[in-house]
């Protein structure tokens, strides 16, 4: 029988990488990639412990940035870019929170899908 050998997992040193930060009406979502867009982590209101309509708060979405900072630093990771996408409440906290962590914020970017005048809207409601 042939004998397998494990792999040892190598801990990647990354100097600078991507934040990017979906905010929604019921959730935010922190995910830290490198500059190819590799994700290294990630962490959402939920797992950070927030259950119902409190993982819509500004709050759950400062605590989910900054938990997502705190595992990027295990990897070295000195500065960052931000990009912001959707809604919500949770925006600014979350970026305050990353700056916070001890990441150095290079640029901000809004990356919010906007219509070109595509599909059509639905038929307003009639009460």
């Amino acid at each position: 029988m042939a004998k397998v050998s494990k792999k040892r997992k190598i801990k990647r040193s990354v100097a600078s990488g991507i934040v990017h930060i979906k905010v929604t009406y019921n959730n935010t979502i922190v995910t830290i990639t490198d500059m190819k867009g590799d994700t290294l982590c990630w962490a959402t209101a939920g797992t950070c412990g927030f259950k119902g309509s409190r993982k819509s708060t500004a709050f759950a979405g400062q605590m989910a940035a900054q938990q997502a900072a705190d595992k990027a630093k295990k990897f070295g990771m000195k500065e960052v870019d931000v990009r912001v996408k959707g809604p919500g409440s949770g925006r600014d906290l979350a970026i305050t929170a990353i700056a916070q962590s001890g990441l150095t914020v290079k640029t901000l970017e809004d990356v919010s899908p906007l219509p070109h005048n595509g599909c059509r809207p639905p038929k307003r409601r009639r009460v």
